[in-house]
C-alpha cells in the first residue's frame, strides 16, 4: 500500500476566549482536540459532525488557515505545520479549499474570468494573459459553465453555478488534495445531487484526494470511502462507509443515522427521523470522560471518568467503552 498523501496525528486547535466580567480568567476553547487520520491518494474521506464540532478549524487547520496548538500535519512528505511562510505558501498550490456559502465567497467586483484566473496569478505569475484566460475557459467546460459566461459577475449566477465557479477556481492549479467545506449545505435539494455527482466525476478525471465535510451523514453517503465521525473535536468513530451507514457502533453515529429522512415517504410515515436531543455541550467546558456522554443513553459511570479511546471494533475505529455491547439501531440509512 502506498503511503498517505495526506498524514494528520494527534492535532489539537485551541483558542483563548474572555472570562466572565472584566477580570474573569481567560478560558481555553478545544475546538480540535487530539484528532488523527490519514487520507489516501485519489480517497475522499468525509468528516460529519453538528455543528460546533471542529469540522470547519479541523479543514482550517489542515491547510495551515489557522494557527495549530500541537500536532502535526504531513502532505507529500512536508510537516506543514513547522515550515515557514515562503514554504507553505508553495505548498497551498496543492492544497485548495472549496467554500460553504458560494456567493460569499466570490468577490463580486470580479467576473467569473478573473476570478477562476486569480490563483493562476499568485501562483504563475509568469503565464501569459493568453495562456490563463485558455485555461480558464478549459476549466470552465469540466465544471458545466458555459465559456461565454467569462465576463459575467457572481450576482448573475444561481447557487448552484456559483459553486461551479468556486469549484473551477478552487482545481485552476491542479491541486493533489481538495478541503470541500460543506459545499453542499446552502444549496437546494435537487442542486446538492449535481454538485456532489460532479466532484465525483473531477475526482476521478483528476485523481483529486478530498475531505468532504458535512453536518450530516446523508450528504457524504455517496462520494465517501470512509467516514469520520467528529463530536466536540474528538473522532468518535471513523470506518469504511458501507460499515458506518450498516452498523455504526458509536452511539453518536447511531443517532446522526437515525436524523437522516427516510427517501421512501411510506417508510417516512412508519419509521420517521428522530433528531438528536439535548444540547451540544460548550467546547470551552466540556465533559468529563466521553464528551458525549450528557447526550448518551448508553453512559454508565465509568463514561463520566475515563475517557474512551479509539480502537478497532469489527473493522471500524470506535471511542467508546460499550462499542461491543450497544444494540444495532432499528432504523439504519
Amino acid at each position: 500500500m502506498s503511503d498517505p498523501i495526506l498524514s494528520v496525528r494527534n492535532l489539537r486547535v485551541y483558542f483563548e476566549v474572555s472570562g466572565d466580567g472584566w477580570f474573569g480568567a481567560r478560558k481555553v476553547l478545544r475546538a480540535v482536540d487530539g484528532v488523527s487520520f490519514d487520507l489516501d491518494r485519489s480517497e475522499t474521506l468525509g468528516i460529519v459532525g453538528e455543528s460546533g464540532c471542529g469540522k470547519s478549524t479541523l479543514a482550517r487547520a489542515v491547510l495551515g488557515l489557522v494557527q495549530v496548538t500541537s500536532g502535526e500535519v504531513r502532505f507529500m512528505g512536508h510537516d506543514l505545520v513547522h515550515l515557514d511562510h515562503e514554504k507553505l505558501r508553495e505548498q497551498r498550490r496543492h492544497l485548495q479549499i472549496i467554500f460553504q456559502d458560494p456567493l460569499s465567497s466570490l468577490d463580486p467586483r470580479m467576473n467569473v474570468g478573473q476570478i477562476i484566473a486569480e490563483p493562476l496569478r499568485s501562483f504563475f505569475p509568469r503565464m501569459s494573459q493568453q495562456e490563463r484566460q485558455e485555461k480558464v475557459i478549459d476549466m470552465m467546460r469540466h465544471v458545466g459553465l458555459l465559456p461565454e459566461h467569462i465576463n459575467r459577475y457572481p450576482h448573475e449566477f444561481s447557487g448552484g453555478q456559483a459553486q461551479r465557479i468556486g469549484i473551477a477556481r478552487a482545481l485552476i492549479t491542479q491541486p493533489e488534495v481538495v478541503v470541500c467545506d460543506e459545499p453542499v449545505s446552502a444549496l437546494d435539494v435537487s442542486i446538492k445531487a449535481q454538485i456532489v455527482n460532479l466532484l465525483a466525476d473531477l475526482q476521478a478525471e483528476f485523481g483529486l484526494s478530498l475531505l468532504f465535510i458535512a453536518h450530516d451523514l446523508a450528504s457524504v453517503r455517496h462520494v465517501s470511502r470512509r467516514i469520520m465521525v467528529l463530536y466536540l473535536g474528538k473522532v468518535m468513530e471513523l470506518a469504511p462507509w458501507d460499515e458506518i451507514y450498516r452498523a455504526p457502533r458509536h452511539p453518536y453515529t447511531q443517532a446522526l443515522i437515525q436524523a437522516i429522512p427516510p427517501a421512501d415517504p411510506k417508510r417516512a410515515r412508519t419509521n420517521p427521523a428522530k433528531p438528536l436531543g439535548g444540547e451540544l455541550p460548550s467546547p470551552i467546558a466540556p465533559p468529563s470522560g466521553c464528551v458525549f456522554r450528557t447526550r448518551c443513553p448508553y453512559a454508565v459511570e465509568r463514561c463520566a471518568q475515563e475517557e474512551p479511546s479509539l480502537r478497532h471494533v469489527n473493522g471500524s475505529l470506535v471511542a467508546c467503552h460499550l462499542a461491543e455491547q450497544i444494540p444495532k439501531p432499528a432504523r439504519t440509512a
